[in-house]
This record gives structure tokens, sequence and C-alpha cells, in this order.
């Protein structure tokens, strides 16, 4: 069964009979979705500003791709020790 065929079955009870019908549909959902409010600009800015400093990593590497390349190069040389074992 679809839902437009659940809809047009709805539509032929009362209006009663809906409201109930639509409380148990809604007592079914699941209780701990959490309803997430969208933050105001205030409060982006306030977050941001509790945040500490961080360090920026390779500053004079401008171009992103290359950036991106360099940290893979690091990462990899970091973990090569550990992949030699196995």
């Amino acid at each position: 069964m679809t839902v437009d065929e659940i809809l047009r079955q709805a539509q032929t009870l009362s209006s009663q009979e809906r409201k109930e019908l639509a409380k148990l549909l809604i007592d079914t959902l699941e209780p701990n979705e959490p309803i997430r409010q969208a933050k105001t600009g205030a409060e982006i800015v306030a977050m941001l500003e509790a945040m500490e400093l961080i360090a920026f990593v390779d500053p004079e590497i401008e171009d992103p791709v290359e950036w991106v390349k360099a940290q893979r190069r690091k990462r990899a040389n970091k973990l090569k020790p550990l992949q030699s074992r196995y």
C-alpha cells in the first residue's frame, strides 16, 4: 500500500477520526529524534570566539591542492614504520 493510497483512505474519515489518526501516527515517531534549531549569527560568533586558537600547519604552502598532498605525504611517511611490521 502506498502513502497516496493511505492518504486517500484517511481522507474518507471524519474530522475527529483524522485527528485521532494523526495523533497515533505522531506517537509512532522515534522519541529520540533530536529537533535541531538553527543557530543565529550571534550564537555562531560566540561559538567561534569560545574556540581555542589553532596553529596553522605549513602556512607557507598557498596552493590548497599542494597543501593536501604535503599532508598526505607526511602522514604516509609517519605510517611507514608501522606498515613495514606487517
